[in-house]
């Protein structure tokens, strides 16, 4: 840990600030007018054991076996002492007052809309996409933050120092592909070009392709899945900072959806202070190497302690990149990471074209992908036409959702094909398994699939594979660096030991793991089945494989085809139009045309955020089809790091607390006391340590919500397992439409 970690006013040990309730005088807009949502430093007055008194102390009633006493009582649950530590000291991580957080007005009867026509709820999901366009036109308005982030790089690569990205999450999966979609593929079709190389290579360094990284919360192993623990450690990002030699001079930028994210804001302070402990240190010259980008107003996070550190520190240039709500509650990795991709994307854009004109002339410009000179106000309003163009794609895409969701719903399996596209397709199948309570990818090890997706490159063998997704050797976390930090300054209990738990998966050998390559062996041992699902994202110039019998992407939708499963085809391309007679457009094997133009775009920021944004939505109305999403919330959320233990107990909340409001109930069941937010949270780590040994993809706020509401019901307490058949048998969806009548 940095020396400067423990100066004046700054705690050095993990957590200790961080526990603090939040100052809710800094911010008089914490809870917006009209809200329903308890104050943030109401939580941690809430008793867990007993009534589950919130802030409206309610009349004890002395028979336990009374649904209108205490809940917990009537449930016979004892709050564990994971659940008393989250209320009582987490309440910085109890994030429902953010923004981002809050439930979107044009999605919010998702659910019941995809399930009448699939094509007006992927309408509802694109419809909110338009805000990011509304953020876009503002900051090209008034772009000087952004442009001093362009002059950061521009500077950083001229002298020859590095440029780090760090995320976590969503946000880290950005920063990877920052670096090896962008950033790497770029810089080597620069060096190909022996003459204009040439001209370059005095005033550039040699391995300029290796000056950026991109880095995530627990190193490649966390694209798969998190790693518990991670998160929450502001520690972690000062290790991985360091581990990466990062100095003063280096551009660092932190992106963090909610802006609040520990392991992000450690990255950033850590980075700050390698400035501070110059003898020269200036705020003005820290601040034009380090930024924060974030997605929340500052009113909504001040509150927060280690947000305020950072958005009231000069030294860092903060970039707020909000947009408001997310189309599915708290999906950050939909418009949050959207515009932040697009955004960061166009400033690297920008920065290495002003490097280049430097010593190229106009031809030798067009020639590397830069046809005339465009400014990052340009790029920034060159988003419309990119939305545009995904919104036309509704009636095919809806076609694709329908056959996938259907596939699923069968007991068939998945299967993505990319190359130029990977890392895109790649993020947005991981994504699918923490946000709606999926089994993660399958390890080499499993004997046959679990995960409902899996996705291939053209490759011969693992390493292969990993070399085409990252365009580098796999990183890991080695233990000399971490395990000591982890074991000598995390004081939170729970955390240590996720944290420690988490570095063991975390290492070089986890790469072995797993297999993206679309080999023989792969064929031979998770080939599909009749009745699977082969979708090859292709884009441009990769349009011309389908009509080519030897290429890959030829080969792959063959293979589905002979093997009695369906094909689809997403296309990215500058071409309007797109007709193979090898792949004809049809019902049961649909084609998608993307035509996105990638002039002056040669880092391809436009078409990989048109992917982006199409597969988000049809993978988020797949899950929602299938009941994995109610209304706009996700309700299969995986409870795997603080923020999400604090979305998955306000779910729990406010869906049961909605139910017992309904006039419908209350004429069946009378009334009773709002549930509150320590009762939900008890019932929630119940839930969590019932389903952890559990095989399935079961949520437990599903689990917890129909156990509370069943158990009132039926005015008896129900178990976890006779909650957990339910949940089974019907799902939460078509439960909570059924609840208020009469029990059998």
């Amino acid at each position: 840990m940095s020396k400067n970690e423990n100066s004046p006013g700054r705690e050095s040990r993990e957590h200790r600030s961080d526990n603090l309730v939040p100052d809710i005088k800094s911010c008089p807009s914490l809870i917006p007018q009209g809200s329903r949502l308890v104050p943030l430093i109401l939580l941690t007055l809430m008793i867990l054991a007993g009534t589950g008194t919130s802030f409206t102390p309610r009349q004890e009633i002395p028979l336990p076996q009374d649904p209108k006493g205490s809940l917990l009582k009537f449930l016979g649950i004892t709050p564990s002492p994971e659940s008393v530590d989250y209320v009582q000291n987490k309440a910085q991580f109890q994030l429902h007052t953010l923004l981002t957080e809050q439930r979107h007005q044009k999605t919010w009867n998702l659910s019941e809309r995809i399930a009448r026509d699939t094509a007006e709820g992927l309408r509802a999901l694109f419809s909110v996409d338009e805000d990011i366009r509304l953020k876009l036109e503002a900051l090209a308005a008034d772009s000087r933050a952004l442009e001093r982030m362009a002059d950061a790089v521009e500077e950083t690569v001229l002298q020859k120092n590095r440029i780090y990205i760090y995320g976590c999450g969503a946000t880290g999966r950005l920063a990877k592909q920052m670096e090896s979609a962008f950033w790497r593929p770029f810089w080597a079709r620069v060096k190909a070009e022996e003459k204009i190389w040439a001209k370059l290579e005095a005033s550039l360094p040699a391995d300029i392709a290796d000056r950026l990284t991109g880095e995530m919360t627990g190193a490649d192993r966390a694209l798969i899945s998190s790693l518990e623990g991670f998160e929450d450690l502001q520690l972690i990002g000062r290790l991985q900072l360091q581990d990466h030699g990062i100095r003063r001079g280096d551009a660092v930028i932190c992106v963090t959806e909610g802006g609040e994210t520990s392991s992000v804001i450690g990255t950033v302070l850590a980075a700050h202070d390698e400035w501070k402990s110059g003898p020269d240190y200036s705020a003005e010259k820290s601040a034009a190497k380090l930024f924060f980008v974030y997605n929340n107003p500052d009113d909504r996070l001040l509150p927060f302690l280690r947000s305020r550190t950072v958005l009231q520190e000069p030294g860092i240039t903060k970039i707020n990149l909000t947009t408001g709500p997310q189309a599915i509650t708290g999906s950050t990795r939909m418009q949050a990471t959207t515009i932040e991709t697009f955004v960061v994307g166009s400033v690297l854009e920008t920065a290495a074209e002003r490097v280049l004109r430097r010593f190229l002339s106009r031809k030798e410009m067009a020639r590397i992908g830069f046809e005339k000179e465009l400014t990052l106000e340009a790029r920034l309003r060159a988003f419309a036409p990119v939305l545009d163009e995904v919104k036309k794609s509704v009636p095919a895409v809806a076609r694709l959702t329908d056959l996938e969701a259907r596939t699923y719903g069968a007991g068939n399996f998945s299967t993505y094909f990319a190359r130029k596209g990977l890392i895109t397709v790649f993020i947005d199948s991981t994504e699918r398994s923490p946000t709606f309570r999926l089994y993660p990818l399958d390890t080499v090890a499993e004997p046959k699939r679990k995960c409902w997706i899996q996705v291939w490159t053209p490759a011969s063998d693992p390493k292969q594979a990993w070399q085409a997704f990252l365009e580098r050797p796999f990183r890991g976390l080695k233990p000399e660096i971490y395990q000591k930090p982890f074991e000598e300054q995390v004081d939170d209990t729970y955390l240590r030991a996720a944290a420690l738990a988490s570095l063991k998966r975390a290492g070089d050998d986890q790469q072995n793991l797993y297999d993206f390559s679309f080999s023989d062996s792969n064929i031979k041992k998770r080939g599909p089945k009749k009745g699977d699902l082969g979708v090859a994202v292709l884009m441009s110039p990769e349009e011309i494989e389908i009509d080519n019998p030897g290429s890959p992407a030829r080969a792959f939708l063959e293979l589905f085809l002979k093997s009695g499963g369906r094909a689809a085809l997403i296309l990215v391309s500058e071409k309007e139009k797109f007709d193979s007679p090898a792949f004809p457009n049809a019902a049961e094997n649909p084609v998608i045309r993307l035509a996105v133009d990638a002039a002056n775009d040669p880092m391809a920021v436009r078409q990989h955020v048109a992917l982006k944004m199409l597969i988000n939505a049809h993978s988020t109305a797949v899950m929602t089809k299938l009941g994995r999403v109610v209304g706009n919330t996700m309700t299969n959320v995986s409870p795997s790091n603080l923020k999400l233990i604090g979305r998955a107990t306000y779910l729990i909340q406010s869906h049961v607390n909605d139910v017992l409001s309904r006039p419908d109930w209350v004429k069946l069941e009378g009334t009773r006391p709002a549930v509150s937010y320590g009762e939900a949270n008890a019932v929630l780590f119940d839930s969590i340590a019932f389903l952890r040994d559990k095989a399935g993809q079961t949520a437990e706020v599903a689990l917890s919500i129909i156990r509370i509401l069943e158990s009132l019901r039926e005015k008896r307490a129900l178990g976890p397992e006779e909650a957990l058949a339910v949940v089974q048998k019907m799902g939460l969806s078509r439960y909570l439409t059924t609840v208020t009548q009469p029990a059998k």
